[in-house]
């Protein structure tokens, strides 16, 4: 555990253990938030992490707590998995996660998936109820695994890209979240071959991943006993809120750099 001192070390004006104690709290509620809304959890787990892991290592580390605690919430959900989906997914995100890992992250063009994202989350939230939802096709979920691969390797959390295309009342929430957690356990169990390759030892940070895996199965539970309790058209609601939530994150990450 010594890595864990040396990051919470990080944070000069708290003491270790409380530093580890929120970031734990943290790892509690957003794992809370994503089982009930299906998203915007990963995110804010992110960016409390970011305040004390440095970003190199970030994305690896939150991919492995993330991928231990989408299996531990399909474990609840599993019986509303849709494989017709998730195959498709599958195939594409391998595909895209491949791709970005031999090397395409080089490239000048990072912040045009944020770009994009930003505006998929815009119009899934606020598009004018004339317009359609995004239902596609079980087949079609192969582009989604293109591009949530691709960026996976690159922003670390991809559950607002997922929750962009599954605000869709032809699914159950139960399904929602079943599809999303399996969709996103595949993208994150993806980025632990892929920076082993890079060159990240996983091994030197197994308490520190440990720990904050036991924390998000935690909330986890607790979200998943909620999301039993609640309508469709409160699930809905919620799971917008996230999304504005994470897209606004997003267009900071994206504007602040220029200010």
């Amino acid at each position: 555990m010594a890595e864990l001192g040396s990051l919470l070390s990080l944070m000069p004006d708290q003491s270790p253990g409380l530093a580890l104690g929120l970031l734990l709290a943290v790892c509690v509620l957003s794992a809370f938030i994503s089982a009930v809304t299906g998203g915007a959890g990963g995110i804010l787990m992110f960016a409390a992490l970011n305040v004390v892991i440095p970003l190199r290592a970030l994305v690896p580390i939150h991919g492995a707590v993330q991928l231990l605690n989408n299996l531990a919430r399909i474990a609840y959900v599993r019986e509303h998995i849709r494989w017709d989906q998730c195959i498709p997914f599958f195939i594409g995100c391998t595909l895209g996660s491949a791709a970005m890992t031999l090397g395409l992250a080089n490239l000048d063009w990072q912040q045009l998936p944020l770009v994009l994202l930003a505006v998929l989350i815009l119009y899934t939230v606020f598009k004018p109820k004339k317009l359609p939802e995004i239902r596609l096709k079980p087949r079609s979920f192969f582009w989604v695994g293109i591009a949530t691969g691709t960026l996976g390797i690159v922003a670390g959390a991809v559950d607002p890209l997922l929750a962009a295309f599954f605000v869709r009342k032809d699914m159950t929430p139960k399904e929602i979240v079943a599809n999303k957690s399996v969709m996103q356990a595949w993208c994150h169990a993806l980025k632990v071959p892929a920076f082993i390759y890079l060159g990240f030892a996983f091994s030197e940070h197994l308490g520190l991943i440990l720990l904050l895996t036991v924390a998000a199965v935690v909330g986890t539970r607790i979200g998943i006993a909620l999301l039993n309790r609640i309508n469709s058209e409160v699930f809905f609601n919620l799971m917008r809120a996230a999304l504005l939530i994470a897209g606004a994150r997003i267009i900071y990450q994206l504007v602040a750099p220029a200010i």
